[in-house]
């Protein structure tokens, strides 16, 4: 159990650290308007993410209690989506690139919602949790609710240490950005292993 778990916080982390949009408008925000704008952003971002992981909680554990064949299903499902993410990583640039030009102030309720909208808006996010969550199911005697609910937790919290030290640090990481140019590269080949490594082990 506990080495199930901490893979999966490990791969949470790469992941939560990697460049995407929701951490870019977290720096963007903790630069232009300061650190508890940066905040309460992330608190809303984490906010979503309980959302998500209650939809998938309880809509994918009962079906996998009720059919046991799906939880294949979901497998499969999770391994091809996975290596498709991984492909889109690769695709992509590793330079990482933001402005903050044309950012508008805002108060830190705004911010919390305009997180919370971006975060449980995007159906991406379900897909994520539906293809990652599964597969770090980690206990025969736990429901497979509270395991969800678990697994929920841990990329919450992660995810707002990870996000909140953006945040609190916006100009330094910003600093460090403009100066290592191969950060970047690191980032996205961190993604790309820990999505093809997960697809690999599902498969096996």
């Amino acid at each position: 159990m506990l080495e199930t778990l901490s893979a999966f916080i490990i791969a949470t982390a790469i992941l939560a650290i990697s460049p995407g949009p929701d951490n870019i408008f977290v720096l963007t925000q903790s630069i232009v308007n300061g650190r508890k704008y940066g905040i309460a952003t992330v608190l809303g971002l984490m906010t979503g993410c309980l959302v998500h992981t209650t939809f998938v909680a309880f809509g994918i554990s009962t079906l996998i209690e009720q059919q046991p064949f799906f939880f294949m299903g979901i497998k499969i499902f999770g391994a091809s989506y996975l290596l498709y993410l991984a492909y889109q990583v690769y695709k992509s640039d590793a330079k990482i690139t933001f402005s903050t030009e044309h950012v508008l102030q805002k108060t830190t309720v705004e911010l919390f919602k305009k997180g919370f909208l971006m975060n449980v808006l995007n159906p991406k996010v379900t897909l994520f949790f539906l293809a990652f969550f599964p597969q770090f199911l980690f206990s025969e005697q736990l429901s497979h609710l509270v395991q969800f609910y678990v697994l929920g937790m841990l990329f919450i919290f992660v995810s707002f240490l990870i996000f909140g030290a953006l945040a609190f640090l916006g100009g330094q990481v910003s600093d460090a950005i403009s100066k290592r140019k191969n950060i970047g590269w690191y980032l996205k080949w961190g993604q790309i292993v820990v999505f093809v490594v997960i697809s690999i082990l599902i498969i096996l």
